[in-house]
């Protein structure tokens, strides 16, 4: 009995911090590809309500999926590999076009509009969270864009 209590006291004290590390995931979607060569490419929201990083991502619809930046120098934009992102505590933290997105690399099969998929996100301090990403058209901006 004294054991069961102690554990639930304990458990309801770990639940507010559990629930501050919350990081929270909208707006996700990937654009329809062409071909099956190319690369497809995804975007999402992220907010975190205490400091964390984003340091992993997998997804049964491709072989590797790898976090870009967008930097531009000399009139010339590159996208550069990022290892993390960071997420500063209560900042939304938004990957969009032309700018910091994710890439799909070695796509099992081609991205077609209506599809969706499963993306799996890695924490390093709020453990993993999938999330179900839609493929909108192949021009498409975002989310009723």
């Amino acid at each position: 009995m004294k054991a069961t209590f102690l554990a639930s006291c304990l458990l309801l004290w770990a639940l507010p911090g559990l629930a501050e590390s919350a990081v929270t995931v909208t707006k996700a979607w990937a654009r329809a590809t062409i071909l099956l060569s190319r690369p497809g490419v995804a975007y999402l929201t992220l907010q975190s309500a205490s400091d964390d990083r984003l340091i992993g991502l997998d997804t049964p619809a491709a072989q590797a999926v790898m976090i870009h930046a967008v930097e531009t120098k000399d009139g010339i934009s590159h996208m550069t590999d990022m290892m993390a992102l960071d997420l500063p505590a209560g900042q939304v933290v938004t990957l969009a076009p032309s700018a910091t997105h994710l890439m799909l690399m070695g796509l099992k099969a081609k991205l077609a509009e209506g599809d969706s998929f499963a993306l799996t996100l890695h924490f390093e301090h709020a453990g993993a969270l999938t999330v179900t990403v839609p493929v909108l058209g192949i021009a498409a901006m975002g989310p009723g864009e």
